[in-house]
């Protein structure tokens, strides 16, 4: 492929984007001058976009084997390896037209559970294999029926809780779905409106929300799987976007939110099931808590991410502050945990360093060991990857807009994150509105940025993550 430039059109849908092939960079105006490329590998665009060689990796509940998504003749199919041995990967499904996305683990590591549609028609239905014999079966097997996963805990291996609007094609109903039978037991017939419901480690139904007339939410609490008539918790419209529970502890003592009521952004707050007291355990002025790192025995939260320009880590506890900050030592880019066994001793952490390829390591808390896992898209080792930067944008009005600046190779020699001239710029816009751009690789930065461009990804008002003034 001939080193062309694009121009770029943006579709009436914000998210689609249209690439076609302009005119040379000798065309280009002259205050804006493309750099020399000439000895720049151009990166094939299938590096970037095609399917990657593994992806989605996570260690099983008991630690003894790996799973992850990888191609079998060319679509996207489930594969098991013993830990410790990659070169012992097996694929478990045989998918020949729809791709796997995503699955999880079953709490007992015997199988794999992952959901599909048929054609598209986004009735996802819930499947699983076994990871010893490959049999893969329906456990769902409805028609026009999308199933929800309601609770996968540890503490009942054999279980696990889901919601199938096979009833009534509006509402789900909750199920306790038996791994070894496949059998469907009800819980509870959702003849409320109810649109979803919160379960703790024990499988107990303890929440369920319904949608208001405004737009926001109601909470009411489950006893003995019957909805209470009033709700304990009521979230409108303005903080709709940022208030969600986040999960029981195992005892059922403690309802973890994210929550911006009566703050600008979400703070991550511990309330007292028994009493309805309410502690704030983390917040930030600057954007609204994102991910927690949980203990999968007993639930509590043992660390939380901030996610403003980029993600930092807040630990909880001095073991996870000692474990992430040496993460963080060792590993060259931005980390995340991605899975964990069940006695939290194993780890799976993936690294961006954005100017390499991503990968994914293992990381054994005891002993301090880590080993890599694989990297999804190894054709990129040695590829001229762009770094990305973080700016804040002033706005006319004096809003400042979280940002992210990619530039092309040659363009800023003493690499501050300014270009030594103007040079051509794509404004990569993101969809929704009700969504965000953030740090780290981007295939579609990556593109543009090896074929002269600087990319600029901006977080205009109506992103969500920095605080709910933001988005309104």
């Amino acid at each position: 492929m001939s080193r062309s430039y694009f121009r770029f059109l943006v579709a009436a849908a914000p998210f689609v984007l249209i690439a076609a092939l302009a005119t040379p960079a000798s065309s280009q105006t002259a205050s804006a001058t493309a750099p020399d490329l000439s000895k720049v590998p151009l990166i094939p665009r299938a590096d970037l976009f095609g399917n990657p060689v593994r992806a989605g990796g996570q260690i099983s509940p008991d630690g003894r084997q790996f799973a992850f998504i990888a191609p079998r003749d060319g679509v996207m199919n489930l594969w098991v390896a013993p830990i410790g041995n990659m070169a012992a990967a097996k694929p478990l499904t045989a998918e020949t037209k729809r791709p796997i996305r995503q699955y999880f683990w079953s709490p007992d590591s015997r199988q794999l559970l992952f959901v599909n549609d048929a054609g598209g028609d986004e009735n996802f239905l819930l499947y699983g294999v076994d990871t010893a014999s490959g049999a893969t079966r329906s456990l769902t097997p409805f028609t026009k029926t999308r199933v929800q996963i309601v609770q996968v805990s540890p503490l009942v291996p054999d279980r696990i809780l889901v919601g199938v609007n096979n009833r009534d094609p509006r509402w789900h109903d909750i199920h306790s779905l038996d791994l070894a039978t496949g059998k469907l037991t009800p819980v509870l017939i959702n003849t409320g409106d109810y649109a979803g419901f919160l379960a703790d480690q024990k499988l107990i139904l303890r929440a369920a929300s319904k949608s208001r007339s405004d737009g926001g939410s109601d909470y009411y609490r489950v006893v003995d799987n019957k909805v209470a008539a009033t709700p304990f918790e009521q979230v409108g419209l303005d903080d709709a976007l940022s208030t969600a529970p986040a999960g029981y502890t195992a005892d059922g003592k403690t309802l973890y939110w994210i929550d911006s009521r009566d703050r600008k952004t979400a703070a991550l707050i511990a309330q007292d099931v028994a009493t309805g007291k309410r502690t704030v355990i983390g917040e930030d002025k600057r954007a609204d808590i994102g991910n927690v790192i949980a203990d999968p025995r007993t639930g509590k939260v043992l660390a939380y991410g901030v996610n403003y320009l980029r993600t930092e880590w807040k630990p909880l506890d001095r073991a996870t502050g000692r474990d992430i900050a040496f993460l963080e030592g060792r590993l060259k880019g931005d980390v995340n945990i991605t899975s964990a066994t069940t006695d939290n001793g194993k780890w799976t952490v993936a690294v961006d360093p954005v100017t390499a390829p991503t990968s994914l390591w293992l990381f054994d808390r005891k002993s301090r060991k880590l080993t890599k896992l694989y990297t999804p898209r190894p054709a990129l080792e040695g590829m001229p990857l762009a770094a990305m930067h973080p700016v804040e944008i002033r706005s006319r009005d004096g809003l400042t807009l979280p940002s992210y600046l990619t530039l092309p190779p040659g363009a800023d020699s003493n690499k501050d994150g300014k270009a030594d001239r103007p040079v051509p710029m794509v404004l990569l816009v993101h969809g929704g509105p009700w969504a965000r751009d953030n740090f780290g690789f981007n295939s579609a930065h990556q593109l543009m940025a090896n074929r002269g461009y600087a990319v600029l990804s901006v977080n205009y008002r109506g992103s969500t993550g920095f605080g709910k003034d933001f988005v309104t």
